[in-house]
This record gives C-alpha cells, structure tokens and sequence, in this order.
C-alpha cells in the first residue's frame, strides 16, 4: 500500500494549493509499492526548492542536499552501495539550472538511478524568477516584461548526453505518468523523466493562470504525443510541451557494472 511508504502524520502537504508536487509524489510512491522495494532499500534524494519536500512524506531512507547538488549525492550512494534503489527528485534548478552539470555526467555514465525534474518553469520557492527551463515571453518576478530567452529543452539535452531512458510527462496526464516512472524505475541505466508543472503560486499568477484548473488546461492545450509531434513542424512545436519516450536503450552497461568488469578483470590478471 502507498501508505506503507508515505508518513501520513507529516500529512496535509505542505505544498500550495494547485501545485502538482503531490501528483508526482503519489506516483512515485505508487510505483515504488508495485515493485515491492523495502524501504531499507529504497533512498529518495532532494535538493532544495519545493521538491526538497518530498523526502519529508516518505518512510523510505531519505537525504536531503544542497542545491543542484541531487544528482551528485545520488552518484555517490549508488555507487556505494549498489543494491539500493536510488529516486533523485529534483526541480528544474536542481535539474539543469544549478545541478545541469551533474546531470549531463550522470547521462553519459549511465548512472543505475531514477532522475525525476519536476520542471515549475520557475523558481517558486524563491519568489518566481526565471530559470533555465523558463518558456520565452513568460512574465516572471526578474522578466516581468517578458522572458528574452528559450528554456532548455531538458529532454534533448539528457538525451543527446547518453541518457539511456528519457521521458517526459505531465501532472495533467496522470495515467501516462505513472507509466513513465514506472518504466524508469524498471530501466537497467541512467533513467530521466521530467515532469510538467507549472508553479501555480508563481508562474501561474504571473501568467494570468492563478487558478489550478486554468493550468491544467493550459498543460492539456500545449502538450502534444511524441507520435504526433513527428508530423509537425518547428513552427508548430514552438511553446509546445512534448510528451513520451524519447529514449530506451539497453545496449550500454550501467557505470557500476562497467567499472566492476574492470576490478574483476585486473583481479583476474593479478592472479595469474
């Protein structure tokens, strides 16, 4: 059960109302119940900003970083101990903004972890300033005529690094969602999901969005399938959220098993 996994006297969320942290959180949980990981197994690692949070709901090991820094922290507790089961939850500062250098190395090692970007477009917990994820022309409280910039396309980047699982979803689409995690955590390698949601408190309000159902449907109007996407032009895809699978691979060892064909093969030699 969920509930095995969540400290439910820690409950109500913190979390503002609209924000679709709780979405993300409850699959990640869900997931993690499907795939009966102890919880003495199990690590959920944040950085800071509002997906720090999470770690505070759950039953499972916990650590709690610096900022950008989730991934790094990750690295280090799956390569000590490779048998545990290692979820980096992070935002988009931690993602690609401040921690962007992490992510691109865990990439192209092939780190054995589940990496999920809770993408907000913004820096909530801060007051709202752009990030590297932020949409061009969004109004924010350092771009409050307009962004000048394009936000990262996190996906490609992971992908073109060497992630050998890279998805993308949304809070609006929850059965896809889930999915996506799922396959994530089941993935042998270096897994990246982000997820869409917009900070309602923040980006939203500034947005001319203040209300969670107006988001939602600003998510649904601007998300289009990979399938889809294939059949339209860069015009076409401008400011448009794109969703699915762009990568799932097999054919790369993930960096712990590498570096131990390594050891096992000097060990050998060493014998001989």
């Amino acid at each position: 059960m969920i509930s095995d996994y969540l400290l439910e006297e820690k409950l109500p969320l913190s979390w503002c109302a609209g924000c679709g942290n709780g979405i993300i959180l409850q699959s990640i949980m869900r997931n993690i119940d499907a795939r009966h990981w102890r919880k003495e197994d199990t690590v959920i690692c944040t950085g800071i900003g509002c997906s720090g949070k999470a770690d505070d709901y759950t039953r499972t090991n916990s650590f709690h970083g610096t900022h950008g820094r989730a991934i790094a922290f990750s690295t280090g507790m799956k390569l000590a101990n490779p048998n545990l089961h290692v979820v980096a939850v992070m935002g988009d500062g931690d993602g690609i903004t401040i921690g962007g250098n992490h992510l691109i190395h865990a990439a192209r090692r092939n780190m054995d972890i589940v990496a999920i970007m809770i993408n907000n477009l913004n820096y909530g917990m801060t007051g709202g300033q752009y990030s590297g994820t932020t949409p061009r022309d969004s109004i924010t409280k350092t771009s409050v005529y307009g962004h000048v910039e394009d936000g990262f396309d996190v996906c490609g980047v992971v992908k073109a690094a060497g992630g050998t699982f890279v998805a993308r979803g949304t809070v609006m689409d929850v059965v896809q969602l889930n999915s996506l995690i799922g396959k994530a955590m089941d993935h042998k390698g270096f897994a990246f999901v982000e997820v869409i949601s917009p900070c309602p408190a923040q980006f939203g309000r500034n947005n001319k969005m203040s209300a969670a159902p107006a988001m939602m449907q600003w998510i649904k109007d601007n998300t289009v399938s990979v399938a889809k996407a294939a059949g339209m032009s860069r015009a076409e895809l401008k400011k448009k959220f794109v969703t699915g699978i762009f990568e799932d691979r097999n054919d790369q060892d993930d960096y712990y098993t590498a570096y131990k064909k390594i050891i096992d093969r000097l060990g050998g030699e060493e014998n001989e």
